[in-house]
């Protein structure tokens, strides 16, 4: 079974895993540069994946529902508001993961190509 990281290590990990053992959160966004260079296939409906903590160790069991690949600009406000991150409009969710990226030196803009997942949680570890 291949895993899932949310966000980085730390805190902000912490806090996206209990969002998805609470059923807040359904959806993440990622870069698709990253697949590139892990050399890593996209995910596929119906795939499932182990949710990973800090320490590595898988906290849940999560099925993909759906894959889309879309430039950040394109990204809607049905995916960013199922991330369950509490954004209050898409500017707002544009605004937090573009300081996110920036923060580990991958800035986005307009036309970055990202890869919207949709998931739901199976069972927690």
């Amino acid at each position: 079974m291949r895993a899932l990281e949310l966000g980085t290590a730390g805190e902000i990990r912490e806090r996206l895993n209990a969002l998805v053992l609470a059923e807040r959160k359904t959806a993440t966004t990622g870069l698709l540069t990253e697949y590139v260079e892990e050399t890593e296939g996209l995910e596929f409906e119906g795939e499932r994946l182990a949710l990973l903590g800090n320490d590595g160790d898988s906290v849940a069991t999560i099925e993909i529902t759906g894959v889309e690949l879309t430039p950040f600009g394109g990204v809607t406000w049905e995916h960013a508001a199922a991330e369950g991150e509490g954004d209050r409009s898409l500017d707002e969710w544009r605004t937090g993961h573009r300081r996110f990226w920036e923060g580990i030196d991958t800035p986005v803009d307009e036309n970055t190509p990202m890869v919207c997942l949709r998931f739901r949680l199976v069972a927690p570890s």
